[in-house]
């Protein structure tokens, strides 16, 4: 009866074992290495993180991620003003702050979870109201207040949206053209290049990528 039972429970072992390693085998190695294979054959971009890559071919972050475009830190703790060079994304409010990543200033991503009547909120959105008037101004152009879209005032569910409308894109064309002397119809057209249409032509709304429209800047004035 003794020899039964161990002679049960050792094939019983030796089956789970057998299971654990063809599993393990499976599920662990060829399984990973099959789909990894496929994404790189069919989406290697997609798969890679959706990097971006300026005319160097250095990556420079990738489409998936908003990054903010800020002056150096001042001593003393105070927030980086952005860098009026570049096309601005949109506000980054969210669930937590940021004090390692000085790209932006999120540590969590997430909404802010403020109704549209909280004091805070109404705050955050008069601030950034007041800032996209004062920023985007220039000799030749003043914003509108009343054409102000509202992504330039608002965050994004996650915080992390790496896109602008069409028209916060278009609102910045006189000071970007300002600040790195060139023509207006230039970054127009820049802009008119980086515009994307909705998805199969009804889903979402047009829409720019910042990341790639600023690396699209950045090569354009290198090249002068």
């Amino acid at each position: 009866m003794t020899h039964n039972t161990v002679g049960n429970t050792a094939r019983v072992l030796g089956a789970g074992l057998r299971a654990l390693l063809v599993l393990t085998l499976v599920c662990g190695l060829l399984y990973p290495l099959a789909v990894t294979g496929i994404a790189q054959a069919l989406f290697p971009g997609k798969a890679n993180g959706s990097e971006i890559r300026d005319a160097s071919g250095q990556v420079v972050g990738s489409s998936l991620i908003g990054l903010r475009y800020d002056l150096p830190p001042e001593k003393g703790g105070a927030a980086p003003a952005p860098d009026l060079r570049w096309f601005q994304p949109r506000p980054s409010h969210g669930l937590g702050t940021n004090s390692v990543n000085t790209q932006y200033s999120l540590l969590l991503s997430g909404a802010t979870n403020r109704s549209g009547d909280n004091e805070e909120l109404i705050r955050w959105v008069r601030e950034a109201r007041a800032a996209v008037m004062r920023d985007n101004s220039t000799a030749s152009y003043r914003v509108d207040p009343g054409g102000i879209p509202a992504d330039a005032v608002t965050s994004s569910g996650s915080g992390l949206d790496p896109h602008i409308s069409p028209a916060y894109a278009k609102l910045q064309i006189h000071r970007v053209a300002e600040k790195n002397g060139l023509d207006v119809e230039e970054v127009e057209d820049l802009v008119a290049d980086h515009t994307a249409g909705r998805v199969l032509g009804f889903l979402g709304e047009p829409r720019v990528n910042v990341l790639e429209l600023n690396t699209a800047l950045r090569n354009l004035t290198r090249s002068r």
